[in-house]
């Protein structure tokens, strides 16, 4: 089928029996099918060479875990190599196959969408056409969606994943990738390992009527930013080589990358990462803490008569004190209400003493150093705090206060 450009609205739930508003009215005049679980959408672009051997594997499959319960839906950006006229020859032998042949839109991500919004499944799911996605990791998947994962993603940085024979400056963009989304969007970024993956479920309902925008080809950081996303799971999985065809990653998808990035974190409205409070907070307990590090440092000097090293260890334990409490009961409060209890806060605060810990080794190290130089130390001081927050922030914010 040909279709208009959509409006990057989802559907209502399955179970919503309301009509919806015209702004979102269904891309479809048939309505959602509740008895299927799975519909998993494969944004191609000159895979005729792939589609063949990708509809067959992934039936297959799903044939086998979801017999009769679930919809494969290719979407294709009216290809050069006319993928969707080879998708469509399938169609005879896979009644579950559905063609969507876009002739006014570009863009893997918006195509994601434009599948879900045809969709009939409680379950989304998006997978790549080039079977670099290992197909048989969608079971894996499926069991921690039924286990009730609202959104369960395939990592390559988790459990047994891997990247495969992926070249040393490759990996090194992926990491940075995932670093600089870390660093921009801590809330949806510390509860994956890789925020990057295209391979992944979601229930229906986490995100219907979300508006969702994204930019480029990364739909999994505006899913978790704009959806209502409680349980997250993830599954390891090894990048595959590509069988036929060419890689279209370029540079331009990691300038859109980052460009989805600053969107996300700039946003408003619904926009749960759209606030700027939890940042705001977290800026304002890191100053308290560096009062009371450089002030208690300053005291213990000045009246207490300890050298420079004693003192600023004793200022860095208080501070870590300080911080731990006012993070715990403000910053992540929305994350600490799903521990609750003395022995959860006291497990909280030795993770959370442990990373400090490092980061206070590397505060003190660094002070130690400068010192020996001759720095004044108000500077030394100052440059030493900078090196350990930035320790602090990337690690507590990735293994401390999850939110569920």
């Amino acid at each position: 089928m040909n279709l208009e450009v959509p409006s990057l609205q989802l559907l209502r739930s399955p179970q919503v029996g309301a009509e919806p508003n015209s702004s979102d009215r269904p891309l479809a005049s048939h309505a959602a099918d509740p008895s299927i679980f799975l519909s998993l959408v494969v944004p191609t672009y000159n895979e005729a060479a792939n589609v063949g051997n990708l509809v067959r594997t992934i039936c297959t499959l799903l044939d086998r875990y979801l017999p009769d319960r679930y919809e494969l839906i290719i979407v294709d950006d009216n290809s050069p190599d006319r993928t969707w006229e080879k998708a469509q020859t399938l169609q005879p032998d896979y009644p579950q196959l559905v063609v969507i042949r876009r002739q006014q839109e570009r863009g893997l991500a918006t195509a994601v969408i434009r599948g879900w919004q045809q969709a009939q499944g409680n379950v989304l799911g998006v997978i790549d056409g080039d079977l670099q996605h290992p197909p048989e990791v969608l079971q894996k998947l499926i069991t921690a969606i039924a286990a009730g994962a609202d959104l369960a993603a395939a990592s390559r940085y988790a459990g047994d994943g891997g990247v495969g024979s992926w070249n040393g400056v490759r990996q090194f963009l992926s990491r940075g990738a995932v670093r600089l989304a870390l660093w921009i969007l801590p809330e949806i970024t510390s509860r994956l390992s890789d925020p990057m993956s295209g391979y992944f479920l979601v229930r229906r309902e986490a995100i219907a009527n979300q508006p969702l925008d994204p930019i480029g080809y990364k739909i999994l950081l505006e899913v978790m930013g704009r959806g209502r996303i409680d349980r997250v799971a993830e599954v390891g999985y090894t990048f595959a080589e590509r069988q036929e065809g060419e890689s279209k990653v370029s540079w331009q998808h990691y300038q859109e990358f980052i460009r989805h990035l600053l969107r996300l974190r700039f946003a408003t409205g619904n926009v749960p990462v759209g606030r700027m409070g939890r940042f705001l907070r977290f800026c304002l307990v890191g100053f308290s803490g560096v009062f009371v590090n450089i002030f208690g440092s300053f005291l213990l000097i000045r009246y207490a008569g300890l050298g420079k090293i004693t003192s600023k260890t004793i200022a860095v334990a208080v501070a870590i004190v300080n911080n731990f409490i006012w993070n715990d009961v403000w910053t992540f409060s929305d994350a600490s209400k799903f521990y609750t209890g003395w022995r959860s806060r006291l497990v909280r605060f030795l993770r959370f003493s442990f990373a400090c810990g490092l980061g206070a080794l590397i505060d003190i190290g660094i002070f130690a150093l400068l010192d020996h130089f001759g720095m004044p130390w108000l500077a030394a001081n100052l440059i030493a705090i900078a090196g350990s927050t930035a320790w602090n922030y990337l690690i507590n914010l990735k293994f401390n206060w999850k939110t569920k």
